[in-house]
């Protein structure tokens, strides 16, 4: 099938096309929900529209901890239907959907209690594989198994010998959850939808009770565009309340945000070839490889601040730390971490107790004609929360429509993608890149990759590595300004690639490089190059300073120092 490119043409054209005529459902928020629900809608053959008032991802689902897991600790609050709900998703995302972003990723299990805690936990991890295998999509992950303590510090030396008197190892999967975002945008829009981000809704139309339709601001071009639909899908995460709010609609739920941070470390600072989870008092912590570099993470907070830039303070990242170096034999210091990234779980809760013990389950609702709200869950099961809210918006069309099929509809890039993987040496001899360069490109664009070789092919320039951020190449950034909606720079360095996270200077290095690569595509002067510098500059001083600061309301203030590069 054809791949869609989303560069500014094709942007216009789509606000433009949504508001020429009456769309079957338009979809509010670009987190991976709101993706996967146009995803669902325009494959069941309905006139769909896409609008994110930030770049794809921009909130929550670029912020995660980069897991697609069943949830085994869910296992222990006996919730087994959630778990086995995941653990299917796990397998149709590792096998069938997004081979080429998907990975299986290993764990290892410290046990600290002789006897009953391998009993306990060895039943527990010996039923999550069961319950995957149970459905059906669980053969491509290894089993767990039972490791001594001797050979627990073989598999990670990083351990000290008295944190542990054996260890369970299990596998989960993992992904790039905004890269993976930005492949499901493309992929509803090649099947037809209206996609366009950097697009705010700032009011809804209404007839009657009905909501027939919203008003959408051009947030870069300036204009405002009315885009009429028959439903409204409500997708916008920690956001919910505040779009509910502007059709004056609270409903029988509201999301509350929960922050979790991440450290992002190189991976020689810690000696190990498994990633870890470790108990803590609160919940769990992981330490999950990631390229060169390793994460390490999260804590669980109340968050009532600032939804769109919520900050790391100088309390978290000792939490981490602390937590951390409780199991390592080196410690870990603040001179370790390259980056930190903050972001919000959407919790439900309820107007009752009853409704209050949703928390990460999800829920969707219609609480006036014409709105779908869907709210909570957690990333695994974006395509089950998709479906569900697509099905409720499909009670209020007054038309026959298809069943859901995303279950059957990869995602583009997955068609053709072990072929070229196993190809991938020849690839190599006929682009002149090093093998190694190659397999980077088929794990985050798969069959794609031949997209990117036709731009290097026409310009070889473009086959050289960043100046300050060798493990990507100029290329990939062109790349996501023609064909991904990369609008600015912070985008690039921030979502398309992991540049803001993976080195020490945070991006700041790569700044200009990227935006003078990005200019041509996006029509950029001289004055603007120099505007999304500094603006991105400024951005990675106010994360700095927020990390310095001891709680939440100092951070916050810090970080909010800098401005959006377009105000909302």
């Amino acid at each position: 099938m054809r791949t869609a490119t989303l560069g500014p043409e094709e942007r216009a054209t789509a606000l433009a096309g949504m508001a020429e005529r009456e769309l079957d459902v338009l979809v509010v928020g670009a987190g991976v929900v709101g993706a996967g629900t146009a995803l669902d809608a325009v494959t069941r053959g309905l006139a769909t529209g896409l609008v994110e008032a930030r770049d794809w991802a921009s909130g929550t689902s670029s912020r995660s901890s980069k897991l697609i897991h069943g949830g085994l600790r869910y296992l222990e609050m006996l919730d087994f239907g959630l778990v086995r709900e995941a653990l299917k998703e796990r397998g149709l995302l590792l096998e069938r959907l997004a081979p080429h972003l998907v990975k299986p990723v290993p764990f290892l299990y410290p046990l600290q209690h002789k006897g009953w805690e391998r009993l306990y936990a060895g039943s527990g991890v010996a039923l999550y594989d069961a319950m995957s295998f149970s459905s059906g999509h669980g053969r491509g992950l290894p089993t767990h198994r039972h490791l001594s303590r001797r050979h627990a510090l073989r598999v990670a030396p990083a351990l000290k010998k008295d944190a542990l008197v054996g260890a369970l190892q299990y596998y989960d999967a993992q992904m790039d959850d905004a890269r993976y975002v930005a492949t499901l945008v493309r992929t509803a829009a090649s099947y037809g939808a209206h996609v366009a981000s950097r697009a705010r809704v700032v009011g809804f139309l209404r007839e009657g009770e009905r909501v027939v339709g919203a008003r959408v601001r051009d947030v870069d071009g300036g204009g405002e565009y009315e885009i009429r639909a028959k439903q409204i899908v409500n997708a916008t995460g920690v956001w919910t309340d505040d779009t509910q709010a502007l059709i004056g609609e609270r409903g029988q739920f509201h999301v509350r945000a929960s922050k979790g941070i991440h450290l992002v470390v190189p991976k020689d600072r810690i000696h190990s070839s498994t990633g870890l989870i470790l108990r803590t008092e609160k919940s769990v912590l992981f330490v999950i490889p990631w390229g060169r570099h390793w994460i390490v993470g999260t804590t669980d907070t109340d968050w009532d601040l600032d939804k769109a830039h919520p900050a790391a303070s100088s309390a978290d990242i000792d939490y981490l730390l602390e937590h951390v170096n409780s199991v390592l034999s080196v410690p870990l210091t603040r001179d370790d971490v390259e980056g930190v990234y903050a972001g919000l779980r959407p919790l439900l809760a309820g107007e009752s107790d009853a409704t209050s013990k949703l928390s990460r389950e999800h829920t969707v609702a219609h609480p006036v004609p014409g709105m779908v709200v869907v709210a909570g869950g957690k990333y695994t099961t974006y395509r089950v929360m998709a479906k569900d809210a697509v099905d409720e918006a499909v009670h209020g069309l007054d038309q026959r429509v298809a069943a859901c099929v995303t279950e059957d509809t990869p995602l583009l890039g997955a068609e053709g993608y072990r072929a070229l993987w196993n190809a991938r040496a020849g690839i190599a001899a006929r682009t002149g890149l090093h093998v190694v360069r190659v397999e980077h490109l088929l794990n985050r664009y798969g069959a794609m990759v031949e997209e990117l070789l036709e731009l290097i092919a026409a310009d070889p320039r473009l086959g050289e590595p960043l100046a300050a951020a060798e493990d990507y190449l100029r290329a990939e950034v062109v790349y996501a300004a023609s064909h991904e909606g990369a609008r600015h720079l912070d985008d690039v360095l921030t979502r398309r690639t992991r540049i803001s996270i993976e080195t020490f200077d945070r991006g700041t290095r790569s700044a200009r490089e990227c935006a003078e690569l990005m200019a041509p595509v996006l029509g950029w002067d001289k004055e603007q190059i120099d505007k999304e510098v500094e603006h991105y500059r400024k951005r990675v001083e106010a994360e700095r300073e927020s990390q310095r600061q001891p709680d939440d309301l100092t951070a916050d203030a810090a970080r909010l120092g800098a401005p959006d590069i377009v105000p909302l």
